[in-house]
């Protein structure tokens, strides 16, 4: 393996850290090195955490240093703005709930990283996901498959990745869980070894969505009706961008049994609700589609469907539409199925594809 030259995505969590140490000791020539992709670039970045803040990047430069490895610093946040701040805030405006680390990942991580890679001579490109890659001779493509912590597993995340990124894709902590990486970056003697995880989306401060909103596209929380289902005005939202698909609290609105936010109708600004049991939903479309382990959908399909990052995948049939999108129809009913969010399929651990749902 002596010779082969991978650039590692380094966040200065132990995660990356313990990948840049496993390659190098796999005998990859590693280069580490972090995106600066927003927390540096806008005045909220005094902040000490963050996967490209100040701290994070001292970090990642001692473990470079620890290894013995190059280090560099990539300034993505021109490129992070335009492919995921803005997209994501549009998202928000047209009623959907979207999830910013899939275009980052697409996008950034394993897009222009990947750029960057090849501008100085590397094979591939590793980051520190807990995900499994490998080329299955009988099926003639890469594949995409859970983490063997289930806990820690981010497949999903990782659902929109090309047949080309898998192909130069290296992801050592695929087969260890988070005890395993802690316990290896202590025996390398990393100071990361027990560093906390962030779990905040990086340029939302304090995961506070609604501040968020109201700074980056000041003005754009219009007022407008909460109606139910009869088309009955029960009281007046913020704003459609601070509501989503299940809510039940904030609502402001009584009238003795509780309210669940069902669907957001920007043609007419409102915020429509109804009982629980109409939060649950049978089926749903993904548009913008990507497939792994296969190379196209030619008939229905028994897989196991999970529609957010947080849920236990539910047992469905999908079928494809002749405009290319997909209809998942779920065999038990599922709650709060948001538009915006991604669907991704499995069977067993493996990632057949995924998509966004749409309204």
């Amino acid at each position: 393996m002596t010779g082969r030259r991978v650039l590692v995505a380094m966040s200065g969590g132990v995660d990356s850290s313990v990948t840049a140490a496993l390659l190098q000791e796999q005998g990859y020539e590693v280069i580490g090195a972090t995106m600066q992709l927003w927390s540096d670039c806008l005045p909220h970045s005094e902040a000490e955490s963050g996967c490209c803040s100040i701290s994070a990047v001292e970090d990642a430069r001692r473990v470079a240093t620890r290894l013995g490895i190059p280090y560099y610093v990539f300034n993505m946040a021109d490129a992070f703005t335009t492919a995921v701040v803005d997209r994501f805030a549009d998202a928000y405006l047209n009623g959907l709930t979207p999830n910013p680390c899939l275009l980052c990942n697409r996008d950034l991580k394993f897009g222009l990283f990947l750029d960057k890679a090849r501008e100085l001579d590397c094979d591939f490109i590793a980051t520190g996901h807990y995900a499994r890659v490998w080329f299955d001779d009988a099926r003639k493509r890469y594949c995409l498959g859970k983490g063997k912590d289930t806990g820690k597993d981010q497949s999903y995340a990782l659902y929109m990745l090309t047949q080309e990124q898998l192909a130069h894709t290296l992801l050592p902590l695929g087969d260890l869980n988070k005890q395993d990486t802690r316990r290896i970056a202590a025996r390398y003697g990393l100071q990361v070894a027990q560093k906390k995880e962030s779990q905040e989306i990086c340029f939302v401060p304090n995961n506070n969505y609604r501040e968020f909103m109201e700074q980056y596209r000041p003005g754009s929380a219009k007022p407008g009706p909460i109606v139910n289902l009869e088309g009955d005005v029960l009281g007046t939202h913020t704003g459609l961008a601070n509501y989503t698909i299940g809510q039940r609290k904030g609502l402001g609105i009584g009238g003795g049994k509780p309210h669940f936010v069902v669907r957001l109708e920007v043609d007419r600004n409102a915020v429509v609700v109804g009982a629980a049991a109409d939060v649950y939903q049978t089926s749903c479309r993904a548009e913008d589609v990507n497939w792994i382990a296969v190379p196209d959908l030619d008939a229905p399909l028994q897989v196991d469907a999970k529609i957010r990052y947080r849920v236990e995948p539910a047992q469905a049939v999908i079928n494809l539409e002749a405009d290319g999108r997909v209809v998942t129809r779920f065999l038990r009913p599922q709650r709060a199925v948001t538009p915006g969010q991604a669907v991704v399929w499995y069977q067993d651990d493996v990632v057949i594809g995924g998509g966004i749902i749409t309204r």
